[in-house]
């Protein structure tokens, strides 16, 4: 026997629980949505499903928009609902949340499960302000310049306030020195100050580019538009540079991988990239690369993540939901940076990031040396990101249990909010306990 869907208990609950809010009898209710009151019955109790047409007159009638009675809605919730018990770490809570009950809790108390979802989502959205301010305040430089100024012009005012304190008998020559310097450095404090408030009120505080890494990333996003457009998101010429860089390499893959051939190659390999460069008789770097470039079926959400040697992200494009720091730094658990150790040797993993989601991962590093035999060996690393359900690498579609242990990654240790973790290298601003 087929079990009924969440979707469907949730429905009738929401029916039932909006009815008695509003005191409405049953029978009312069914008469004015057409049916008889044995029937709203079963529905209330989640025996019998709801039409389309039938959920439009018992939203009508409950004087609520249909979407608050629909399952797709109830799924959002509910997944909201888990991902904030998954951000809170359990020492905080005093116990596990009781996720199987989330549904039951969401039809019975709506208004307080909005209320914990709104402030899951605030609590979220002030972290990343925290993460961007203070990415801001160690990258952006005009401020580091602004507040060096700052800083100078405090010591030059402190260093003169105490020697005319600390000095009984000065020159009055010498005095008036001081007093001068005292005002040209009070003044020049003053200006650095007020154009260093009017900065910070200007800025927003995501979504800020910072370095020509995350122009060309912008230039991405954006759809590859012209490199030399003035109003593109290509704004320094290190960026036009990369782009260009980045824009001959794809066409360079995608001349070794025509789409039509790789498309082709996804269906007979069930989804296996390590099988279809076996079948294509192509390096797996390459079937890696294309496969994010062109995203065929199965692969929609996959991200690519590309390292050199020193272990500095040179190309980032991950999946959604997955955790990516400002660039310059990283999460040594990436599997990422296991493959630097194993060139050649394909590492399957499965991650799980801060939030809850996760990610089916294969990392893989190859080595060159293109200055010849006595040149040096240049190492490269990348990584196929698979949100966990896609159809990619044979992975299993919807909720079903992952087929092997599951690695606990972050960000980066000073915006991971994970307080147990082994390589932890600094303390993270966003500690709760």
């Amino acid at each position: 026997m087929k079990q009924r869907s969440a979707n469907h208990v949730l429905t009738g609950t929401r029916i039932r629980e909006r009815r008695l809010a509003l005191s409405r009898r049953q029978s009312d209710v069914a008469r004015a949505a057409g049916i008889s009151a044995a029937y709203l019955n079963l529905i209330e109790h989640n025996r019998r499903p709801v039409g389309d047409a039938l959920m439009v007159r018992l939203a009508d009638i409950l004087q609520v928009p249909p979407e608050e009675l629909v399952a797709g809605r109830e799924e959002a919730r509910i997944a909201a609902m888990r991902e904030a018990a998954a951000r809170l770490p359990v020492p905080l809570t005093g116990g596990q949340a009781e996720l199987e009950q989330a549904p039951e809790f969401l039809a019975r108390f709506p208004g307080w499960a909005a209320v914990l979802i709104a402030s899951a989502r605030r609590a979220e959205g002030l972290e990343r302000q925290l993460v961007s301010l203070s990415d801001r305040m160690t990258q952006d430089p005009y401020l580091l310049a602004t507040l060096h100024e700052v800083l100078s012009a405090v010591t030059s005012l402190r260093s003169t306030a105490s020697i005319l304190a600390e000095e009984g008998d000065i020159p009055a020559d010498w005095r008036q020195r001081f007093h001068a310097n005292l005002d040209e450095d009070s003044q020049r404090l003053s200006r650095t100050a007020q154009s260093l408030v009017a900065y910070l009120d200007s800025f927003e505080a995501e979504g800020t580019i910072f370095t020509p890494q995350e122009e060309v990333e912008a230039w991405m996003a954006a759809g590859r538009p012209e490199i030399d457009d003035p109003d593109g998101p290509l704004v320094s010429d290190a960026a036009r540079a990369m782009a260009r860089d980045r824009q001959t390499r794809m066409s360079a893959d995608a001349d070794a991988l025509p789409d039509s051939v790789l498309t082709e190659a996804v269906a007979k390999a069930g989804g296996d990239p390590l099988r279809m460069a076996a079948l294509l008789d192509q390096p797996l770097d390459l079937v890696m690369r294309r496969l994010v470039a062109l995203h065929p079926p199965g692969f929609e959400g996959a991200g690519l993540l590309v390292c050199d040697g020193s272990g500095a992200l040179t190309q980032r494009d991950p999946a959604p939901g997955f955790p990516l720091p400002r660039p310059g730094d990283t999460c040594p658990l990436w599997p990422l940076f296991q493959a630097l150790t194993a060139p050649q040797t394909a590492i399957h993993c499965w991650v799980e990031a801060p939030g809850g989601n996760r990610f089916d991962t294969i990392s893989h590093a190859t080595r060159s040396q293109p200055e010849g035999i006595d040149g040096p060996v240049l190492t490269r690393a990348q990584m196929l990101i698979l949100p966990a359900g896609a159809a990619g690498a044979g992975l299993p579609s919807g909720p079903a249990a992952l087929p092997g242990p599951v690695t606990r990654i972050g960000p980066a240790c000073r915006i991971c909010p994970r307080d147990q973790c082994p390589a932890r290298r600094e303390p993270s601003i966003l500690v709760t306990s």
